[in-house]
Order: C-alpha cells, then sequence, then structure tokens
C-alpha cells in the first residue's frame, strides 16, 4: 500500500454517489507498501479501503482478485470485500485509475511476530489455500520462476549499485533454478505475498488477510515457503527455527504437506528469497531519489537466500520429517 496518485474531495465525493454507502465523512492516504494507491475513507455508513491500481497492476487481472477476495469471504474467510456499485460493479474508475473500495478489516499487524502469530499464519494459510481450491478463476504467477530472467534483464545490468557483485550471484541463482525448480506439486490459488503487514491480529488471534494483488495459481508450498521468508528471519538476518516451527507445524495440521512438498521446500524457500531479491533490486535501482515510496533494501533477501542455499532438509525449518 501507498499513495502515488492524490484524490480531490469532490471527485471522490462524486465516486461515492455510484456507491450506497452515504455521503464522504473523511478521507486519508496510507503509506505503508509499494504496488498502489489506498486510502482510508470514513462514510456515513462507516469505514472502507479505497484503492487505486497503479501502472505496474495489469487491470486484466483485477476481476481475479476482487472475485478472489468475495469468494473466500463466503467460504467464512477473513480478508477485505470487495464493495459493489449500485449497479453491481466490483471496479470503477476515480483520477485516471481503475479503482475499487473493499471492506474494513479490523486489527493491526505485528511489528515484531512471535512464535504465537507464526502458529496463528500457518493454520490462516493451510485455511485460504482450502477455502481457494474451488475458485472458478485462474491466474499465472508472473513472478515465478520463467519470469525472474526476465525481470533481471530489465535492471540493465545494474545490480550492482544495490550491492556490490549482487549481479554475478543472481545470475548464478538463475541458471540453477532454470534446471533445479520443483515442478508437480501440488497448486491452487495462493496469496504470494504474505508479509507481515498484510496479516492483521486482534489481541495475537488472526483476524485477516489482506492485501491479495499478488496472489495467483501456483504451488501451495511456494507460498509457504514465501512465508517462512517473511516472517521467520530477525533483523540482524538471523533464522528463528522457533517461529518456522510453530508456523509449518500449524499450516500441516490444517493441510498435511506430502513428501514431494516436504522435499521442494528448501528449494522454494531459496527460490522465494530470489523472487524477492530481484523485485527489490528493481526498485531499489529505479526509485528516483525524494520519491515518497521509499525501497525495501535487498540485503535481507540476500541474507535470506544464502541461508536456504545450504539447507538439504525441511527438518533445519523444525518440521519432524
Amino acid at each position: 500500500m501507498a499513495v502515488y496518485t492524490e484524490v480531490d474531495d469532490q471527485a471522490l465525493s462524486a465516486f461515492l454517489t455510484l456507491y450506497d454507502i452515504g455521503g464522504l465523512l473523511s478521507f486519508k492516504g496510507i503509506a505503508e507498501g509499494v504496488e498502489n494507491s489506498n486510502y482510508l475513507l470514513h462514510t456515513e455508513a462507516g469505514s472502507y479501503i479505497l484503492t487505486l491500481y497503479e501502472k505496474r497492476t495489469n487491470a486484466a487481472d483485477l476481476p481475479f482478485f476482487l472475485g478472489l477476495m468475495n469468494h473466500l469471504a463466503d467460504k467464512g474467510f477473513p480478508c477485505p470485500t470487495p464493495i459493489c456499485q449500485s449497479s453491481g460493479a466490483m471496479l470503477g474508475a476515480l483520477a485516471g485509475r481503475p479503482a475499487a473500495i473493499v471492506s474494513f478489516l479490523d486489527g493491526v499487524w505485528p511489528r515484531k511476530p512471535q512464535p504465537k502469530h507464526c502458529a496463528e499464519l500457518g493454520a490462516g494459510l493451510a485455511k485460504m489455500h482450502l477455502a481457494g481450491a474451488d475458485f472458478d478463476f485462474t491466474r499465472e504467477n508472473a513472478l515465478s520462476v520463467s519470469g525472474w530472467r526476465p525481470l533481471y534483464e530489465t535492471c540493465n545490468g545494474r545490480a550492482d549499485e544495490a550491492i556490490p557483485g549482487l549481479g554475478s550471484v543472481i545470475e548464478r541463482e538463475l541458471d540453477f533454478f532454470d534446471t533445479n525448480w520443483p515442478t508437480g506439486l501440488p497448486s491452487g490459488v495462493i496469496h504470494a505475498d504474505l508479509f507481515p503487514d498484510n496479516v492483521f491480529f486482534i489481541q495475537n488471534q488472526l483476524s485477516g488477510f489482506i492485501d491479495f494483488y499478488f496472489a495467483c495459481n501456483d504451488a501451495f508450498v511456494y507460498d509457504l515457503a514465501i512465508c517462512l521468508n517473511a516472517w521467520c528471519f530477525e533483523v540482524d538476518g538471523a533464522f528463528n527455527i522457533s517461529k518456522a516451527r510453530a508456523m509449518l507445524q500449524s499450516y500441516t495440521r490444517v493441510r498435511p504437506l506430502n513428501a514431494d512438498e516436504l522435499t521442494a521446500l528448501p528449494l522454494m524457500a531459496r527460490g522465494s528469497a530470489l523472487r524477492f531479491l530481484l523485485t527489490r533490486t528493481y526498485d531499489w535501482i529505479n526509485t528516483p531519489v525524494g520519491a515518497l515510496v521509499r525501497p525495501k533494501n535487498p540485503k535481507e533477501c540476500l541474507t535470506q537466500m544464502r541461508f536456504h542455499q545450504d539447507i538439504t532438509s525441511p527438518a533445519a525449518y523444525g518440521l519432524d520429517v
């Protein structure tokens, strides 16, 4: 989440007439995140989130994202629900951007995740995977292994500007995964971006997931691997096995991993670290000086990737195998 596109009061008030949520009382930008412009709305009917989809979000993917949130909510999974216009449409246009309004999800994200948060996350992720099993739409993961080399090439040989020597490290990893990426694993709808700021809690109990704008169809264990990196490394780069054990055990109690998934987990975690290393490197070298959105440092992803390079068994993550 972030604010790239400014919205004025008159334009927003006119936009809200398309909905049955009352008149505008107040709104303010939400600064966190990097992809789209987000505002917290207060109307006569309650609180909502307004999202303006920026250029990096493909408008053709929006029916998938919004439909998925509707589907999960119908299944009882806690997440924001798109608010339909009086015409029934979930998507509109505002300030020259595609725009949607979703319900407000109560809770706060954990600034310092603990094992209890990781346990809640693991169970919640498994429940989301099961709830999405009969979702009718599909969306290819554009940021899976087949998209990594094209993404790296858009850096135009400038990766070393982010971290000295990074270019050669990335190229070796890309060559490795060209022939070693696991395939044929149980798959379905995944979130693909469950960092702590996308998971809300109330008194340490999971209250829901937000920001489904990287959701796609891919291996379930890849989603789990993304969470492993996002939640189980400390600020100094140390791996916290207690957090990993809590997350993985809670996940497998709801949705057990088969033998192929267990074998693939270290490679998936290594690949997940590379995927975010690539996107963060791109943002690091392409975000203008003085921009309102501060790019995330790719160095932590490099640390994670190197850690997973030495892992040969999921037992290293606290799983009994």
